[in-house]
């Protein structure tokens, strides 16, 4: 792009671009750096403190062995209502407290054998699909 730049005062953008086979689009779009689109919070997004009773909500021991749904539940036939259940999701994930709960076992890599040969008769094999 500084080549361009340089170039482009003596023989013009279009020409430089053209010869250099770079989109005169491409170099017009690195001139002005990206910015990302600010984004805006919800009118009806949860507080700061909001947010801190629910997750206090669910740090309860009587809530800690308990999925997010069955918490929900919970608390709706107490009928206390903080959050919707997705909501609750969406701050565990945010805390990082979500994870698989399920023991997950990792297969090692299987590497199949190679048999190499290098000679007549040194690698001796059978045919295991014959009746």
């Amino acid at each position: 792009m500084d080549t361009i730049k340089q170039l482009g005062r003596e023989l013009g953008i279009v020409a430089t671009c053209a010869a250099l086979g770079v989109a005169r689009a491409t170099f017009y779009r690195q001139l002005k750096p990206k910015q990302a689109p600010a984004r805006k919070i919800p009118a009806r997004a949860l507080s700061t403190e909001e947010r801190k009773l629910v997750l206090d909500t669910l740090h309860e021991s009587r809530f800690a062995d308990l999925a997010p749904a069955e918490v929900y539940a919970t608390l709706l036939d107490e009928k206390r209502y903080l959050c919707s259940e997705r909501t609750i999701y969406r701050i565990l994930e945010a805390n990082q407290e979500v994870r698989e709960r399920r023991n997950q076992l990792r297969h090692p890599k299987y590497t199949a054998p190679e048999l190499l040969a290098t000679a007549p008769k040194q690698v001796w094999s059978w045919d295991i699909s014959a009746p």
